[in-house]
């Protein structure tokens, strides 16, 4: 009988193993990542031994780590970067090197090594991003003031990564004695660390696009993939010939294309593997956790879990405290940052490798770490069902909450800058409204300006049916998480029939998602602002305004009706993209034959002189 190839066998274990802990977890309220590391501890050397092989799960653990950073760099636009520069480089900072301060000290005090107590601090400063952004999600958190400062940090880490994977081979020179690494030696290999970082940083911005271009232009989208895959491995094998972390490769790789036109396609090839790649990596850290000096040292690995967390949850709740986040948030913002994170496992390793440490050292720190990212969740459903449920309670009166059933005919969930022009319009006509909001501070702000808001989640059945839902005509869906606004139509949608939902779409993915949940009556959020401001500037380029107006009205026309054609393809990216373009042309056409009728030679004198900066005929057309 032939033995099956290696590589098929381990595939067959990892989705296995996956596919069983994964649901489980999630019943149990665990989320994923628990799951996949419960699943490569089952099927490691210290569970069910079906992987045994410390090699094999070291390289597979390498693979995972590269593919996770390079989606991780994947998602940090430097534009995004720039817009959040003083809230990630402010409160992002503070907390990395507030922790790293403190948890050196420690080090310190233990007797340990500098070099030991500083990488040490620096891998143990950092947080899992997954499991942090994956909670408060689940919370709706995101949007907090806590949920904001706690993605700042969280974006300010994923940077941090590359000083940080930098700094480990000069670190691990510098702490070899004997005379083959004189102090040149030191300069040198951080010449060749800042030449290398540079040089892939400037030949990637002059070359990436060009050959991207060019590899788009052959319509194979496999190759397209290819090709990216191709620089994530280039960049790695870059960094091993020159010493360097594959890791930090894989990172730079995924910033440069992050910053690319082509971002959106890579993303949407991506996608679909992104939580996979990421849970694989989760398995092999699982498969990698050295339980025997986990068990040989019981007393002391409890002493650095509990140290480190300890250290860690002080320095942040004293950050939440001097950046004003709501006590409310604190205990989710303090807990989600205090437990280590997927860029410790990188650090420890590559120190490893490095000589900073032992290899054992490495196994306990990683221990340290994977113990307090499977603990978190079990304090998480504590702080849910005890802290949280407490302040809430002590909220709630304040927040004047739906206690008796509503009447009024239209009911408006959200109070955001939306929501409150709708219930403005509608207070002056002296109609009444039943308006929800779930944000603790948005109806201590309406209060304060004299409007009635209910505090509630729309999203919850009984909270609709008290506004009065059943009696109601309209339903205004003016949240701005786009998720939450499609679980508010499609419940009202299933429960309340008769409503007539007019909801608001961020962009216009939202706008198809709330056709296909039936809901006819969207506007987009931005899109009457845009053209009354394409408006101004027509006007300040020299049109009369009713020209300007009749411009902006015809493109209004236009595109909602564009927008109407493409929704029925919008599920096929092609067919959705060929009508878009068609619809442009049209329009465009259409635009330069009437400019062409306004701007005829005999209607030159009457008409005077041509605006500053506009084409006098379709053939200089650049409108």
């Amino acid at each position: 009988m032939e033995h099956a190839p290696t590589w098929l066998t381990y595939g067959f274990l990892y989705l296995g193993a996956a596919v069983l802990a994964v649901p489980i977890a999630q019943a149990l309220g665990l989320g994923t990542i628990i799951g996949y590391l419960a699943a490569g501890i089952a099927i490691g050397p210290w569970g069910l031994a079906l992987v045994s092989n410390v090699q094999d799960i070291l390289h597979f653990a390498e693979f995972g780590v590269v593919l996770m950073l390079f989606l991780v760099g994947l998602e940090l636009q430097p534009s995004r970067l720039w817009a959040l520069r003083r809230p990630i480089f402010g409160t992002g900072s503070a907390q990395v090197l507030g922790c790293t301060a403190l948890l050196f000290a420690l080090g310190a005090l233990a007797g340990l090594p500098w070099r030991v107590s500083l990488v040490g601090a620096l891998g143990l400063a950092l947080s899992s991003t997954a499991i942090a952004l994956q909670s408060l999600a689940e919370r709706n958190l995101l949007r907090t003031a806590g949920g904001q400062a706690g993605f700042s940090i969280l974006l300010f880490q994923d940077v941090a990564a590359i000083p940080i994977l930098a700094l480990l081979p000069l670190l691990g020179a510098a702490g070899a004695a004997d005379a083959t690494h004189p102090p040149g030696d030191l300069a040198l290999e951080a010449l060749k660390i800042v030449g290398v970082i540079g040089a892939i940083i400037l030949g990637g911005r002059l070359l990436l696009r060009p050959v991207l271009r060019w590899i788009a232009k052959s319509k194979t989208p496999e190759i397209f993939t290819a090709a990216a895959l191709l620089l994530v491995v280039g960049m790695a094998y870059l960094m091993v010939l020159v010493g360097l972390s594959m890791a930090l490769g894989a990172f730079l790789a995924g910033v440069l294309l992050a910053d690319s036109e082509y971002r959106r396609e890579l993303e949407a090839d991506i996608k679909p593997f992104k939580g996979l790649l990421l849970g694989l990596f989760f398995i092999a850290v699982g498969m990698g956790i050295d339980f025997g000096v986990i068990l040989r040292s019981p007393g002391l690995m409890a002493a650095i879990l509990a140290g480190f967390l300890a250290a860690k949850a002080v320095a942040i709740y004293t950050l939440a405290k001097l950046v004003h986040i709501p006590y409310q948030e604190r205990p989710v913002f303090t807990l989600l940052l205090a437990q280590g994170g997927e860029f410790a496992f990188v650090v420890f390793q590559a120190a490893a490798g490095a000589k900073i440490f032992a290899a054992e050292t490495a196994s306990l720190l990683i221990g340290a770490v994977a113990l307090s990212m499977l603990i978190s969740p079990l304090l998480l459903v504590l702080l849910d069902r005890a802290l949280l449920r407490r302040h809430a309670h002590v909220k709630a009166p304040a927040a004047e909450e739906i206690s008796e059933p509503q009447e009024a005919p239209i009911i408006i969930a959200g109070f955001g800058r939306y929501g409150q022009i709708v219930s403005r319009v509608l207070l002056a006509q002296g109609i009444p409204t039943t308006v929800l909001d779930h944000s603790v501070e948005m109806l201590e702000v309406a209060r304060t300006f004299g409007y009635r808001v209910f505090y509630g989640d729309a999203t919850r059945l009984d909270l609709l049916r008290i506004a009065g839902a059943e009696h109601a005509r309209i339903l205004v869906v003016a949240v701005d998480d786009p998720e939450q606004s499609l679980k508010i139509a499609k419940l009202a949608r299933g429960h309340f029939p008769h409503l007539q939902i007019v909801a608001r779409a961020r962009d216009i993915t939202h706008w198809n998602n709330l056709r296909d949940a039936g809901v006819t009556l969207v506007q987009r959020e931005l899109f009457e602002s845009s053209l009354q401001s394409a408006h101004t500037v027509l006007e300040l380029m020299g049109l009369p305004p009713s020209e300007a107006t009749a411009i902006t009205q015809r493109f209004r026309t236009h595109n909602i009706a564009l927008v109407d054609r493409m929704y029925p393809h919008h599920k096929d990216r092609t067919k959705y993209i060929a009508v878009a373009r068609e619809g442009r042309s049209q329009l465009a056409d259409q635009m330069a034959k009437e400019r062409q009728e306004r701007h005829t030679p005999d209607a030159t004198p009457a008409e005077g002189p041509a605006p500053e900066g506009l084409p006098r005929n379709s053939s200089q057309d650049g409108l």
